[in-house]
């Protein structure tokens, strides 16, 4: 294999210049996506409900059709796992993503087509392969396998050729012969549902091989680089795979993990953050280092960005590529090749480049604290934790956050729980560090803070190793891309959260 990455790498660069259209041309390629999607969506029951096949311009129709939540096309989707076919999209669909956005008790079912994995997953994940190389073009990547720490596959009892699953499961399922040679671990063990035996599997399967990069959400994959050291008793990841160059992950920021991967591999690697949900591949970093990841305008979905102040309004406003602003936090509106027509993700994006598109993930539509007028966001909160923990040589393996309501005994404040890897040197100084970052990110929650009138100094509380992934396990949710909720609007989580770590003090 080592005698291909000099063709490989060719391949790659002779590849760019056609990846460079769309990157130097991103809005005409936006309108490009957006006529191919209404030409299909025309011969659909929803396209034929608000008559595809007059509209010809983008404000036309933004203007006819509405924006939708997934309990509004939710009625639609039901129909097509049953089998019914042109519902939504003109080709079958007979694969569906299992949401694991979100740890709420009701899952959300995306539909993918056959145009959803060639147009946009796949071809976004050999658009990455292509920067890859041309920024390293010397790389050996492709020499060994790619380590992918997916979610687990069920198949769906209401109808035999509907099958659904958490997207990296349905992804790996459903990937060219190529990609089945450059992975690992083999299909058996990426698809097992119960992640303890799964975490054990990969170790063993995946220590002998030449593992070259590596692709998952932080936390489960840390559990397995610690899980892999344990049995080889190496000092750090290097030792065991030598040739380990890339570390791709998304879901959540990497900036609170980052140091715990450097001493883990133990020598410089390079790392690329992905924006990949069940919904879509919207971006990726085109450099590692890069402030913000390039937005994919040529790949099979229509954005639309919603100014934050315009959400819950009866016609909100939304605004196309050429209208958006730096740092400005936008609601992802999207439509796609799997049928879902001006769709609300649930994400919030900024803008950290106009030329090219750049974005980065800011948080969510329901997760923040805003109890108080503070509005603070899962950016705000990252960047807050990450410097509290730099200053006092912590080291943070996972937290949540919610607000503390007013009370006879003393104002709001903001709770967090925080699972260490590493406690703080000084728990006060860390709250207190924690507290002048949030007041530096946040302006509104700074004025709130303003002599304690609003809110007091946060509450911070340091959770037993293992706190996060019993309460996952106790959702149901372990495993995959799920992933605890940094902030919420109310006490759910916490309580739920402090509920259990009472129960297991108390041996209940």
């Amino acid at each position: 294999m080592k005698l291909l990455s000099p063709f490989i790498s060719r391949l790659a660069r002779l590849r760019y210049a056609g990846v460079n259209n769309w990157v130097t041309y991103p809005v005409h390629s936006q309108r490009d996506v957006l006529q191919n999607l209404v030409t299909q969506g025309q011969y659909t029951e929803f396209g034929k409900k608000y008559k595809f096949n007059r509209l010809f311009k983008v404000r036309d129709f933004k203007k006819r059709v509405p924006i939708n939540e997934y309990n509004d096309l939710k009625p639609y989707i039901q129909r097509m796992m049953e089998g019914e076919e042109n519902v939504l999209w003109n080709t079958p669909v007979n694969w569906f993503a299992k949401s694991s956005g979100t740890t709420s008790d009701k899952s959300k079912f995306i539909p993918l087509s056959e145009e959803s994995f060639r147009e946009n997953h796949y071809k976004a994940s050999k658009d990455v392969l292509t920067f890859y190389y041309n920024n390293f073009p010397k790389s050996d990547l492709l020499t060994g396998k790619g380590l992918v720490i997916g979610g687990s596959h069920q198949l769906n009892v209401v109808n035999e050729m509907v099958q659904y699953g958490d997207l990296s499961a349905l992804l790996m399922q459903n990937s060219p012969f190529w990609g089945q040679w450059l992975r690992t671990p083999e299909l058996r063990i990426a698809l097992m549902d119960e992640w303890e035996s799964k975490i054990e599997e990969l170790a063993k399967t995946t220590i002998q091989e030449n593992v070259t990069s590596i692709a998952g959400v932080p936390t489960w994959t840390l559990i397995l680089i610690r899980r892999i050291l344990e049995m080889t008793g190496k000092e750090n990841l290097k030792q065991v795979w030598p040739n380990l160059e890339l570390y791709m992950h998304g879901g959540v920021s990497f900036v609170p993990y980052k140091e715990q991967f450097e001493k883990l591999i133990g020598a410089p690697i390079n790392y690329l953050e992905m924006y990949n949900a069940s919904e879509g591949f919207f971006a990726a970093q085109y450099m590692p280092g890069d402030e913000g990841m390039l937005l994919f305008a040529d790949h099979g979905i229509f954005y639309e960005f919603l100014p934050i102040e315009e959400l819950g309004k009866p016609e909100p406003r939304t605004v196309g590529l050429e209208e958006v602003q730096l740092n400005r936090n936008y609601a992802l509106v999207i439509s796609t090749t799997g049928g879902l027509w001006r769709y609300l993700v649930g994400d919030t994006v900024m803008f950290t480049s106009l030329n090219p598109f750049k974005i980065k993930v800011s948080g969510r539509t329901r997760y923040f604290i805003n109890a108080f007028g503070e509005e603070v966001i899962a950016d705000n909160a990252e960047k807050a934790i990450a410097a509290a923990a730099a200053k006092t040589g912590a080291s943070i393996e996972d937290y949540t956050a919610g607000p503390v309501y007013f009370s006879e005994s003393g104002n709001g404040a903001h709770e967090w729980l925080i699972e260490f890897r590493v406690e703080p040197s000084d728990m006060e100084v860390f709250t207190r560090e924690l507290d002048t970052a949030l007041k530096a990110q946040n302006g509104d929650y700074e004025a709130k803070r303003y002599k304690d009138i609003a809110l007091r100094m946060p509450v911070v509380k340091s959770l037993p190793a293992g706190t996060f992934q019993n309460w996952l396990k106790k959702k149901g949710k372990l495993g995959g891309q799920h992933k605890v909720p940094r902030l919420s609007n109310d006490r759910k989580i916490i309580e739920e959260v402090l509920e259990l770590t009472e129960n297991n003090v108390s041996g209940v």
